[in-house]
């Protein structure tokens, strides 16, 4: 093996780009690891970790990349990862090779939206240098997204006051999600344009949210994250409040849902207050204790005088049938013995399933031997891709609990969107169908969120998963009461009815 690394100066690249760049040079035979990455501490750090010696002079302003490769493999990898960061570069309209005469690029952000004519701005820098960039968007008249997290609660603050100052609004920090009259930001699915508006504290929580609502043929108008703390004593609900008010004027929306994990009580009051005054219903999908993102759903669905229908689900192949069609062979299956390992690529996913669990439990799921793990959270993605991105951590994880006889039952979520692995079954499914066949006594159930007009190709990835023997469901909470069914002593998880209302009572009150 070899390693190679070089500093390019003064050369920058946005955190998503460098992350689909990782990957894709690290998917390349040969190479054993790959980071594009700039030059901040942290990542310094990450690539001192995987054994590189990055030289001195670096900083935040520079471009770092190293691969670490067989001999053989080195030159072909180093071209591939050239041509990656020159194609985001030109994507990007760069102006690399500009002709004579062309003009010259803006070098701020409210240059860049004078000439423009943009009316938001997404700003997907380190945390430390976000605040002056997105502060010289909101002067130069912009709405903002935050992609970033890791920027100090207290300039957080002072970027939305500042935002309501101006009758603008700051969505994020840490926004991964957003859908703005159509045009998907981040980690966004594609749904058709629709009369629910969403102000979402969660990514992957508005993401199923969409992606429920358009398996029941209901579009979306605007989808505005607001950030993981916006709903936090000291934010006070800032850009959720500005965002309800601009959703209740918008005429395109007709009913507004807002996904949070349970806030503060004090800013759950605030908020309530202020939906109340609103002309628009707004429906609370507040996921905790006695409810989830489906039933949050259902009642969105039932407000509008829509049906609600039976949610995409693609059942685990049954190895009888197989072998009586003389399609592939499906190892057969005993009974699950252990407990449930969850292994989340979305953190508001993670928690819905930890409280459905807990609710059917009685208490902590960990007190009965089952372990769920968010790998989004920054805990794991510092100085690496996200999961949704990147699937290794995931494969480790997953053969590492195929060969813990704790593990009875491995469930996943899979997250389909812009932005996202372009093909997330190419490895997990290969991953799923080996730990399957490692043990009999142990199971798969996936979540997939997503729907057929995303890159990926939904119905495509469910196929895959569930050839590989998983059971895969398009509700979240549908695949956690699933998984809950098959362990021994799960009847608690056979409540739910198939649109994942409780059996006796599935409309619940919208505050």
């Amino acid at each position: 093996m070899r390693r190679w690394v070089e500093v390019r100066h003064g050369s920058y690249h946005d955190s998503v780009t460098l992350m689909r760049v990782s990957r894709e040079v690290g998917r390349i035979g040969g190479v054993a690891g790959a980071m594009a990455a700039m030059a901040t501490e942290l990542n310094l750090e990450m690539l001192a970790r995987m054994g590189f010696e990055v030289p001195a002079g670096a900083g935040p302003a520079d471009l770092v990349v190293a691969i670490e490769a067989e001999e053989g493999a080195l030159g072909g990898a180093r071209e591939a990862l050239d041509d990656l960061l020159t194609s985001a570069r030109s994507a990007g309209g760069a102006s690399a090779g500009a002709l004579p005469g062309s003009v010259p690029p803006a070098r701020t952000t409210g240059a860049a939206a004078r000439r423009s004519g943009a009316g938001l701005a997404l700003v997907s820098v380190p945390g430390p240098h976000v605040f002056p960039e997105a502060m010289d968007a909101l002067t130069a008249g912009l709405n903002v997204m935050v992609f970033s997290d890791n920027v100090p609660l207290d300039q957080e603050i002072a970027l939305k006051e500042e935002a309501a100052r101006r009758g603008l609004i700051v969505m994020g920090p840490d926004c991964g999600t957003a859908l703005v009259a159509g045009a998907g930001l981040g980690f966004a699915n594609a749904v058709a344009p629709g009369p629910v508006g969403l102000v979402a504290a969660s990514g992957t929580g508005a993401q199923q949210v969409m992606c429920l609502l358009d398996a029941a043929g209901v579009g979306v108008s605007h989808a505005l994250g607001v950030g993981g703390r916006d709903l936090s004593p000291e934010v006070s609900g800032r850009s959720a409040l500005a965002a309800l008010a601009a959703l209740d004027a918008d005429p395109a929306t007709e009913l507004i849902v807002l996904v949070s994990k349970p806030p503060a009580p004090r800013v759950a009051d605030l908020i309530r207050e202020a939906a109340r005054r609103l002309d628009t219903p707004v429906v609370f999908a507040l996921i905790g204790p006695g409810d989830d993102l489906t039933r949050a759903t259902v009642r969105a669905l039932e407000r509008l005088g829509r049906p609600v229908p039976r949610w995409p689900r693609w059942p685990a192949p049954d190895p009888a049938a197989a072998s009586a069609n003389g399609t592939a062979p499906v190892p057969a299956r005993g009974p699950v013995t252990g407990a449930i390992r969850g292994l989340f690529s979305g953190g508001t996913l993670r928690d819905e399933a930890a409280a459905i669990l807990g609710a059917a439990l009685g208490g902590d799921p960990a007190r009965h031997g089952h372990r769920l793990v968010d790998y989004g959270d920054d805990a794991y993605t510092r100085g690496r891709p996200h999961p949704m991105i990147d699937p290794t951590l995931r494969l480790e994880a997953i053969a590492e609990q195929a060969a813990d006889p704790g593990c009875g039952v491995l469930l996943l979520d899979v997250v389909l969107g812009y932005g996202a692995d372009p093909d997330p079954a190419a490895a997990l499914a290969p991953a799923i169908a080996g730990a399957l066949r490692r043990r009999a006594d142990l199971a798969a159930v996936v979540s997939l969120c997503g729907t057929p007009g995303d890159p990926q190709d939904r119905d495509a990835q469910a196929a895959a998963l569930r050839d590989a023997g998983a059971a895969v469901f398009a509700s979240n909470a549908e695949a956690v009461r699933h998984a809950l069914g098959l362990l021994p002593d799960g009847a608690a998880g056979a409540t739910g009815t198939a649109d994942g209302t409780d059996a006796t009572d599935g409309t619940g009150a919208d505050e």
